[in-house]
C-alpha cells in the first residue's frame, strides 16, 4: 500500500513500462489522464500510467487556503520560496510509487518520472536522486526548486532529461525553465529543452513529442 491514491491507465493487460506522471498545484491525478491517447504510442505498446493525486495542504501563497500541493509555496520571488522538507517528502512517497511498479515487474529502467508545474519539481528531486536507474524525466513548465541541495544518485547521472516551457507563461516564467537547464548543464547531465507560444499549460505539438520521448526511451518501436 503507498501512501498516494491514485488513478492508473494501462494501453494493453500486462504492461512492462511505466509512468509515474505528476499534475500541479490545485489540480489533481486527473488532470492529465485524457492526455494518454493524445500521445499516439504504438497499439502493442504496453505503459502503465500512473496519476497520484497530491495531498490538501495549507499554501501560503494563497493565504493560507488548503488545496492540493506537492508542497508549499511561501513567496512568488524569482526563484520560488517553498517548503523543501514537503517538498521531499513528497518525492518519498513518488520512490514509493517506483518501488511499487518494480515490485509488479517493471524494471526501473523502464520507468519515466514526469511532472507538471509543481509537479516537475518533485520529478526532478524524484528522478535525479533515486538510487536505480531510471528511463527519463519529463519537466513540463516548471523549475528546479531543489537545486541547491538535492543529493543526485550516481545511478542516474546519465538519465535523458526532457523539459518543456511556454514563451507567454505567466505562472512560472519561462526564465525559470532555462535557469533549471543552466543548472542542471552545470551538474553534468543530459537536458534538452523546447518551448511553445502558450502560457502555463500544455499544447497537442508538446503532447506528440512527450510521445516521441517515451517512444525512443521506452523503446516502444
Amino acid at each position: 500500500m503507498t501512501t498516494l491514491k491514485t488513478i492508473e491507465l494501462e494501453t494493453r493487460p500486462n504492461p512492462d513500462a511505466a509512468v509515474i506522471w505528476l499534475h500541479g498545484l490545485g489540480a489533481s491525478g486527473h488532470d492529465f489522464e485524457p492526455v494518454v491517447p493524445e500521445l499516439r504510442l504504438p497499439q502493442d505498446a504496453g505503459v502503465r500510467f500512473i496519476f497520484p493525486h497530491a495531498p490538501n495542504l495549507p499554501v501560503t501563497i494563497n493565504g493560507g487556503m488548503h488545496m492540493p500541493a506537492w508542497y508549499d509555496i511561501k513567496a512568488m520571488d524569482i526563484d520560488r520560496t517553498v517548503d523543501e522538507e514537503q517538498l521531499r517528502k513528497s518525492a518519498d512517497a513518488i520512490v514509493e510509487l517506483i518501488e511499487q511498479e518494480i515490485d509488479r515487474g517493471i524494471d526501473s529502467r523502464r520507468i519515466v518520472i514526469a511532472g507538471f508545474s509543481q509537479g516537475g519539481a518533485v520529478a526532478y528531486e524524484v528522478g535525479l536522486s533515486y538510487d536505480k536507474p531510471l528511463a527519463g524525466i519529463l519537466g513540463l513548465s516548471t523549475y528546479f526548486a531543489t537545486a541547491g541541495s538535492i543529493q543526485p544518485s550516481e545511478a542516474n547521472r546519465r538519465i535523458p532529461i526532457r523539459i518543456y516551457h511556454g514563451t507567454h507563461d505567466p505562472m512560472v516564467p519561462e526564465s525559470l525553465g532555462r535557469k533549471s537547464v543552466q543548472a542542471l548543464q552545470d551538474m553534468g547531465y543530459d537536458v534538452s529543452y523546447e518551448t511553445y507560444p502558450m502560457d502555463h499549460s500544455v499544447c497537442l505539438e508538446e503532447i506528440l513529442d512527450i510521445g516521441q520521448f517515451l517512444r525512443k526511451h521506452l523503446n516502444l518501436g
